[in-house]
């Protein structure tokens, strides 16, 4: 456990929660601070707990985060330097009030948990009818949208192209994968929290039209190469009634071709 791995070798752990009241489905969220106390010999001094509004509550506009420590010394440090980046007193009163209401809290997350769950569903059972995938998730406000087969080649660049061509073309806000360090070209990171019922039917109407578009012109370029391969194949078969291969490669040459008057002068 990487709380035993953090005592052992003198290193902190900081452990980001900001999803923590996101999770719509199995395996639950279970915080280090619930688990810390069944770890031998853990040093609780190294452990640290990261935590904002942003997310679960919706509320990345008021700039309010948290730092829960067992460390003296990093509280008192924070504390300090809360004072560069104070809170106002009427977000921290209406946050108070909000927070202290246990009642209205179990209902928001438990709300908010459907909601999410909703969405997710809606959204990659939306896009599976095109035949895009998305990678298996259970929390956040963000689904990861598999668009590699409609790379040109497996590059951050053509990544980059498809991307520009979605914001420019299909007029969909969406994430490159090498945003976020993806080794993988090809993944785009959606948000589907952000927006209303309608708002999200039309972003995928608009994915779904873009995705067909390239699957027909995809077929058309696969149908055309395999008709040429195939025009090519018969050109060069003898058929009854018909020159040879030989006599056709030396009709289709510019000697065999040219007019009786032509300039060329045959090779001897």
């Amino acid at each position: 456990m990487l709380a035993t791995f953090a005592t052992e070798h003198r290193v902190h752990l900081i452990c980001d929660e900001i999803y923590a009241g996101s999770v719509f489905a199995k395996p639950e969220f279970v915080s280090i601070a619930e688990v810390i106390d069944d770890v031998p010999g853990c040093n609780r001094d190294l452990i640290h707990i990261a935590y904002s509004l942003s997310k679960d509550f919706g509320l990345p506009g008021f700039r309010v985060g948290i730092i829960y420590s067992y460390n003296d010394a990093v509280v008192s440090c924070a504390r300090k330097m809360s004072s560069f980046g104070l809170v106002s007193s009427q977000t921290q009163h209406f946050l108070a009030a909000m927070l202290s209401d246990a009642a209205f809290m179990t209902r928001f997350l438990e709300e908010s948990a459907a909601r999410l769950a909703a969405r997710h569903d809606r959204f990659t059972s939306g896009l599976r009818e095109v035949g895009i995938g998305c990678l298996r998730g259970n929390a956040g406000l963000f689904s990861w949208m598999d668009l590699r087969g409609m790379l040109r080649d497996a590059t951050p660049e053509a990544e980059l192209e498809l991307w520009r061509l979605i914001i420019h073309k299909v007029k969909l806000n969406v994430s490159p994968g090498t945003s976020f360090h993806c080794g993988e070209p090809g993944w785009f990171r959606v948000c589907h929290a952000n927006m209303d019922d309608d708002t999200m039917e039309v972003a995928l109407d608009r994915i779904r039209r873009f995705v067909r578009q390239h699957q027909h012109q995809k077929a058309k370029a696969e149908r055309w190469a395999t008709s040429s391969r195939g025009k090519q194949l018969r050109l060069s078969m003898p058929r009854r009634g018909a020159v040879t291969a030989a006599s056709f490669f030396a009709l289709s040459t510019p000697m065999g071709l040219q007019s009786p008057q032509s300039p060329m002068v045959p090779a001897s």
